[in-house]
């Protein structure tokens, strides 16, 4: 069978969530239940798998438990560092590995602009104290054999919002430069980083509506639901979101379709234009940028578009989003899209929620899907929002207007061309902007990024591959999908 998730850091914040969901279906989410979760996951008589003791082990649970319930309410951060889980990873910066041959060119030393590399019993050497950790000493060995070791949150940040403690030796987190996007929180080994979870307020947003005759639940699905299980089509997916209660689920790929056509447009009336699907992308643009983010697209994200869609449509409507990325819950919290969006939790979590109300995916049948193009399900993968808006500038009749788009596949290629638009030496004209490497189906909290997944999801994108972004946006009528 093939593994559900990449990593044992993935399995372990799975258990913790699913007996918090457990625990909130059956009405037994209590402090003194909470408390017992750290015991069930590691009984007495079980043996230290990944700390020095099984007390240690607990201890990190219990804080995985508060962040499942939602986390630090004084920090708001939708990203929390664990202090018991960090394990101060010893790290030396730049470091001689046992590699150096003792060569006598000696590249490492001429290159180092502090002079602080000395040639010892044929083995080169760092003085800490003059050096600046530039790195080039590493470029100029022939051999590889001097090295940057960095803590892997920090190597993993982009923005440079991860620092250490200088007095606990923990990693910390700077709010003003984070941008949500989980690279850390997927990277740390240890599972030290991690996000705050809404699972608790998805189920009690469903439980409460009574069966949906309070008010209708809706569970809006990001497109790269198509890449989460290797084996298990969307359709079954679909399905198994319905039988965990919500009155409906659409694909969050029509809001992406709505979006590519509105976007395609304003981008013919102001000649300059960044896209504003990734919440992690814009709060770069907004934090790092100024310059540029006022080009930032004024259309809402594909989850808000489609979500503004079902509100016309059924003003009693509670929404969850259901999706990879962790950004989407600083975006339902902290922006417009809170108007719009009661919750937003991830694929991580949905499985836990199935697994917790006994919904099993692969005894069931599926759904028929919503009125989606494979544009606007391309939208998870690099470069297939700036399809959609070629196509979508197509499809409207413009022959004059010549599309010049630049994919940035993860945040680094996010800064370099932020950076040149900002300095005006930007070519391109239109800037897709991925926070992940790969697009959304490379976000933090997808189930696995196998290429199996990736294949199933190639699978996805392509169904309905006649229909038009034109003939998608114009069919949404929330047709019986149960």
């Amino acid at each position: 069978m093939t593994p559900l998730f990449d990593t044992d850091v993935q399995e372990l914040k799975y258990k913790v969530l699913r007996e918090v969901a457990s625990l909130t279906l059956e009405d037994r989410l209590t402090p003194q239940n909470t408390m017992t979760i750290a015991e069930r996951i590691i009984p007495d008589d079980a043996k230290p798998t990944m700390r020095c003791c099984i007390y240690k082990e607990r201890a990190i649970i219990n804080q995985r438990v508060k962040l499942a319930l939602g986390g630090d309410a004084r920090n708001p951060n939708v990203v929390e560092v664990l202090p018991v889980a960090c394990d101060e990873c010893p790290v030396d910066g730049i470091t001689v590995t046992q590699a150096c041959r003792g060569c006598i060119a000696h590249h490492c030393m001429n290159a180092c602009p502090k002079d602080a590399i000395r040639i010892v019993n044929r083995h080169a050497t760092i003085d800490k104290d003059k050096c600046v950790e530039c790195g080039r000493c590493a470029q100029a060995c022939p051999y590889g054999a001097i090295l940057r070791l960095e803590r892997p949150c920090i190597k993993a940040c982009k923005t440079k919002a991860i620092s250490i403690d200088p007095d606990t030796q923990k990693a910390k987190i700077k709010l003003q430069k984070c941008v949500s996007c989980g690279a850390c929180v997927y990277q740390c080994p240890f599972g030290a980083i991690s996000d705050k979870s809404f699972i608790t307020k998805a189920i009690e947003i469903v439980k409460n509506s009574f069966d949906n005759k309070v008010y209708h639940t809706y569970a809006v699905v990001a497109p790269s639901i198509g890449a989460q299980y290797a084996n298990i089509t969307a359709e079954q997916v679909y399905e198994g979101i319905l039988k965990l209660g919500f009155y409906r689920v659409e694909e969050a790929a029509w809001g992406a379709d709505a979006v590519a056509y509105h976007e395609a447009q304003e981008l013919v009336e102001k000649g300059f234009l960044t896209s504003s699907c990734c919440p992690a992308f814009v709060s770069l643009a907004q934090k790092n940028y100024p310059a540029v983010a006022e080009h930032v697209s004024h259309n809402p994200s594909p989850m808000a578009m489609m979500a503004q869609a079902i509100r016309k449509k059924d003003p009693t409507a509670e929404i969850v989003f259901i999706g990879p990325c962790i950004a989407k819950k600083f975006e339902t919290l902290y922006t417009q899209t809170k108007n719009v969006v009661d919750c937003a939790i991830t694929f991580l979590e949905m499985q836990a929620w199935f697994d917790a109300a006994g919904v099993d995916l692969h005894a069931l049948q599926g759904v028929k899907l919503t009125s989606s193009s494979s544009y606007g399900r391309g939208f998870a993968r690099c470069g297939g929002l700036g399809d959609a808006v070629a196509e979508a500038i197509k499809e409207m009749g413009n022959t004059e207007f010549e599309l010049k788009a630049v994919s940035c596949n993860g945040l680094s290629e996010c800064n370099a061309a932020l950076l040149k638009a900002s300095k005006g030496v930007l070519k391109e004209n239109f800037i897709e902007g991925m926070a992940c490497d790969g697009g959304c189906i490379g976000g933090p909290a997808c189930l696995s990024h196998s290429q199996k997944n990736k294949l199933q999801f190639a699978k996805y994108e392509k169904m309905d591959a006649a229909r038009t972004i034109t003939d998608a946006i114009g069919q949404f009528d929330m047709p019986d999908n149960g």
